[in-house]
Protein backbone atom coordinates (compact mmCIF):
# COMPACT_ATOMS: atom_id res chain seq x y z
CA UNK A 1 0.00 0.00 0.00
CA UNK A 2 1.88 3.03 -1.25
CA UNK A 3 0.71 6.41 0.02
CA UNK A 4 1.56 9.78 -1.43
CA UNK A 5 3.18 12.27 0.93
CA UNK A 6 -0.12 14.14 1.26
CA UNK A 7 -2.03 10.95 2.01
CA UNK A 8 0.57 9.88 4.57
CA UNK A 9 0.40 13.18 6.45
CA UNK A 10 -3.40 13.30 6.35
CA UNK A 11 -3.57 9.74 7.64
CA UNK A 12 -1.10 10.50 10.42
CA UNK A 13 -3.06 13.55 11.50
CA UNK A 14 -6.32 11.58 11.53
CA UNK A 15 -4.80 9.06 14.00
CA UNK A 16 -2.56 11.48 15.93
CA UNK A 17 -2.33 10.78 19.66
CA UNK A 18 -3.74 13.22 22.18
CA UNK A 19 -0.90 14.16 24.53
CA UNK A 20 -1.31 15.15 28.15
CA UNK A 21 1.28 17.55 29.60
CA UNK A 22 1.94 18.66 33.15
CA UNK A 23 0.47 22.12 33.64
CA UNK A 24 3.95 23.38 34.63
CA UNK A 25 5.62 21.87 31.54
CA UNK A 26 8.09 24.34 29.96
CA UNK A 27 8.57 22.58 26.59
CA UNK A 28 6.02 21.47 24.02
CA UNK A 29 6.62 19.62 20.72
CA UNK A 30 8.01 21.54 17.75
CA UNK A 31 7.55 19.03 14.92
CA UNK A 32 6.30 15.54 14.14
CA UNK A 33 8.13 13.35 11.63
CA UNK A 34 5.85 10.71 10.11
CA UNK A 35 6.54 7.31 8.59
CA UNK A 36 3.96 4.72 7.50
CA UNK A 37 5.15 1.10 7.63
CA UNK A 38 3.12 -1.38 5.58
CA UNK A 39 5.28 -4.37 6.52
CA UNK A 40 7.35 -5.47 9.48
CA UNK A 41 10.87 -4.12 9.55
CA UNK A 42 13.29 -1.63 11.11
CA UNK A 43 11.99 1.69 12.38
CA UNK A 44 13.28 4.63 10.31
CA UNK A 45 13.97 6.77 13.39
CA UNK A 46 14.20 4.54 16.49
CA UNK A 47 16.50 1.63 17.30
CA UNK A 48 13.95 -1.17 17.04
CA UNK A 49 12.18 -3.51 14.64
CA UNK A 50 8.45 -2.90 14.27
CA UNK A 51 6.81 -6.31 13.97
CA UNK A 52 3.14 -6.93 13.26
CA UNK A 53 0.91 -9.62 11.74
CA UNK A 54 -0.18 -8.55 8.25
CA UNK A 55 -3.48 -10.38 8.61
CA UNK A 56 -4.49 -8.13 11.54
CA UNK A 57 -2.62 -4.87 10.83
CA UNK A 58 -2.79 -2.91 7.58
CA UNK A 59 0.00 -0.48 8.51
CA UNK A 60 1.77 1.19 11.42
CA UNK A 61 2.07 4.96 11.70
CA UNK A 62 5.31 6.02 13.36
CA UNK A 63 5.34 9.47 14.94
CA UNK A 64 8.80 10.87 15.72
CA UNK A 65 7.89 13.80 17.97
CA UNK A 66 10.60 16.45 18.18
CA UNK A 67 11.34 19.05 20.85
CA UNK A 68 14.21 21.53 20.61
CA UNK A 69 14.60 21.11 24.37
CA UNK A 70 13.75 18.82 27.21
CA UNK A 71 14.57 19.71 30.80
CA UNK A 72 17.79 17.67 30.89
CA UNK A 73 19.38 18.50 27.53
CA UNK A 74 19.13 20.26 24.20
CA UNK A 75 16.67 18.41 21.91
CA UNK A 76 14.41 15.46 22.50
CA UNK A 77 12.67 12.98 20.24
CA UNK A 78 10.03 10.60 21.52
CA UNK A 79 7.96 8.13 19.52
CA UNK A 80 4.44 6.78 19.20
CA UNK A 81 3.44 3.85 17.02
CA UNK A 82 -0.22 3.45 16.04
CA UNK A 83 -1.21 0.06 14.60
CA UNK A 84 -4.14 0.38 12.18
CA UNK A 85 -6.31 -2.59 11.20
CA UNK A 86 -7.74 -3.37 7.77
CA UNK A 87 -11.06 -1.88 8.93
CA UNK A 88 -9.37 1.48 9.64
CA UNK A 89 -9.59 1.10 13.40
CA UNK A 90 -6.78 1.35 15.96
CA UNK A 91 -5.54 -2.16 16.76
CA UNK A 92 -2.69 -1.30 19.12
CA UNK A 93 -0.33 1.45 20.24
CA UNK A 94 3.21 1.62 21.56
CA UNK A 95 5.19 4.57 22.86
CA UNK A 96 8.79 5.35 23.77
CA UNK A 97 9.86 5.51 27.41
CA UNK A 98 13.50 6.37 28.13
CA UNK A 99 14.82 4.36 25.20
CA UNK A 100 12.40 1.49 25.81
CA UNK A 101 8.92 0.84 24.47
CA UNK A 102 5.68 0.67 26.49
CA UNK A 103 2.27 -0.52 25.41
CA UNK A 104 0.12 2.55 24.86
CA UNK A 105 -3.31 0.94 24.62
CA UNK A 106 -5.01 0.23 27.94
CA UNK A 107 -7.21 -2.74 28.67
CA UNK A 108 -10.76 -2.31 27.31
CA UNK A 109 -9.47 0.60 25.18
CA UNK A 110 -10.38 3.10 27.87
CA UNK A 111 -7.82 5.65 26.60
CA UNK A 112 -9.07 5.65 22.99
CA UNK A 113 -11.48 8.27 21.68
CA UNK A 114 -12.42 7.46 18.10
CA UNK A 115 -9.07 7.11 16.33
CA UNK A 116 -7.07 8.98 18.96
CA UNK A 117 -5.15 7.41 21.83
CA UNK A 118 -4.48 9.48 24.94
CA UNK A 119 -0.90 9.35 26.27
CA UNK A 120 0.73 11.18 29.19
CA UNK A 121 4.12 12.87 28.87
CA UNK A 122 6.58 12.74 31.77
CA UNK A 123 7.02 16.30 33.08
CA UNK A 124 10.07 17.85 31.44
CA UNK A 125 11.47 14.53 30.18
CA UNK A 126 8.59 13.68 27.79
CA UNK A 127 8.65 9.87 28.00
CA UNK A 128 5.15 8.56 27.24
CA UNK A 129 2.83 6.36 29.26
CA UNK A 130 -0.90 5.64 29.09
CA UNK A 131 -0.99 6.02 32.88
CA UNK A 132 0.52 9.02 34.72
CA UNK A 133 1.03 6.94 37.88
CA UNK A 134 3.94 5.23 36.09
CA UNK A 135 5.94 8.46 36.37
CA UNK A 136 5.59 8.41 40.15
CA UNK A 137 7.61 5.18 40.18
CA UNK A 138 10.64 7.00 38.77
CA UNK A 139 13.11 7.95 41.54
CA UNK A 140 14.20 11.11 39.69
CA UNK A 141 10.74 12.39 38.72
CA UNK A 142 11.22 15.65 40.64
CA UNK A 143 15.00 16.01 40.65
CA UNK A 144 15.17 15.60 36.83
CA UNK A 145 12.95 18.65 36.45
CA UNK A 146 14.62 20.55 39.29
CA UNK A 147 18.17 20.18 40.58
CA UNK A 148 19.31 18.11 37.57
CA UNK A 149 17.94 20.52 34.94
CA UNK A 150 20.40 20.81 32.06
CA UNK A 151 22.71 18.14 33.43
CA UNK A 152 23.27 16.46 30.04
CA UNK A 153 24.08 19.58 27.98
CA UNK A 154 23.82 18.94 24.24
CA UNK A 155 22.99 15.28 23.79
CA UNK A 156 24.59 13.63 20.74
CA UNK A 157 23.10 10.19 20.14
CA UNK A 158 23.96 7.68 17.42
CA UNK A 159 21.28 8.91 15.03
CA UNK A 160 22.85 12.38 14.79
CA UNK A 161 26.52 11.55 15.33
CA UNK A 162 28.49 13.33 12.62
CA UNK A 163 25.82 15.99 12.08
CA UNK A 164 26.75 18.06 15.13
CA UNK A 165 28.96 17.75 18.19
CA UNK A 166 29.34 19.30 21.61
CA UNK A 167 32.05 20.54 23.95
CA UNK A 168 32.37 21.85 27.50
CA UNK A 169 31.38 25.39 26.54
CA UNK A 170 28.25 24.28 24.68
CA UNK A 171 27.24 21.94 27.49
CA UNK A 172 27.72 24.72 30.05
CA UNK A 173 25.53 27.11 28.02
CA UNK A 174 22.80 24.51 27.64
CA UNK A 175 22.95 23.81 31.37
CA UNK A 176 22.74 27.51 32.23
CA UNK A 177 19.68 27.96 30.04
CA UNK A 178 17.84 24.86 31.23
CA UNK A 179 18.44 25.72 34.87
CA UNK A 180 16.30 28.80 34.23
CA UNK A 181 13.50 26.40 33.17
CA UNK A 182 13.67 24.15 36.24
CA UNK A 183 10.23 23.50 37.74
CA UNK A 184 8.27 21.38 40.15
CA UNK A 185 5.92 18.95 38.39
CA UNK A 186 2.35 19.48 39.46
CA UNK A 187 1.28 16.02 38.27
CA UNK A 188 -1.87 17.69 37.01
CA UNK A 189 -2.16 17.18 33.26
CA UNK A 190 -3.74 19.18 30.48
CA UNK A 191 -4.70 18.06 26.98
CA UNK A 192 -2.47 19.06 24.08
CA UNK A 193 -3.31 18.52 20.41
CA UNK A 194 -0.59 18.29 17.79
CA UNK A 195 -1.12 21.01 15.18
CA UNK A 196 -1.39 20.22 11.45
CA UNK A 197 1.49 22.56 10.58
CA UNK A 198 3.84 20.51 12.79
CA UNK A 199 3.57 17.39 10.62
CA UNK A 200 6.11 16.44 7.96
CA UNK A 201 7.72 13.25 6.69
CA UNK A 202 10.49 11.73 8.77
CA UNK A 203 12.99 12.43 5.97
CA UNK A 204 12.02 16.11 6.01
CA UNK A 205 12.36 16.32 9.79
CA UNK A 206 15.72 14.55 9.79
CA UNK A 207 16.96 17.02 7.15
CA UNK A 208 16.10 20.13 9.21
CA UNK A 209 17.28 18.89 12.61
CA UNK A 210 20.97 19.89 12.28
CA UNK A 211 19.97 23.46 11.42
CA UNK A 212 17.55 23.54 14.37
CA UNK A 213 20.44 22.55 16.64
CA UNK A 214 22.73 25.17 15.11
CA UNK A 215 20.07 27.87 15.57
CA UNK A 216 19.65 27.00 19.24
CA UNK A 217 23.41 27.06 19.76
CA UNK A 218 23.62 30.53 18.21
CA UNK A 219 20.90 31.73 20.59
CA UNK A 220 22.73 30.25 23.58
CA UNK A 221 26.01 31.80 22.51
CA UNK A 222 24.30 35.20 22.34
CA UNK A 223 22.90 34.68 25.85
CA UNK A 224 25.90 33.16 27.60
CA UNK A 225 28.94 33.61 25.34
CA UNK A 226 31.90 35.57 26.65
Amino acid sequence: MAMSETEMLETAMSFAPVLMFDRNEPFYPDFVGVSVLDRSGPSPSFKRDVQFPAEAVQYVIEYAIWWDYEIGHLYEMEHVWIYVGHDGEVVDCEASFHGKVLRGLLKDRVNVVGRHICLYSQPGKHAFSPLPVVFELLPDLYSAAGTKAGCDGLLVNDLFRGYFETNEQIDAQVTSYLQTKAFVPSMEFEEYLLKPEMFMTWDQLFHIIPQRIKDRLVELEQLYGT
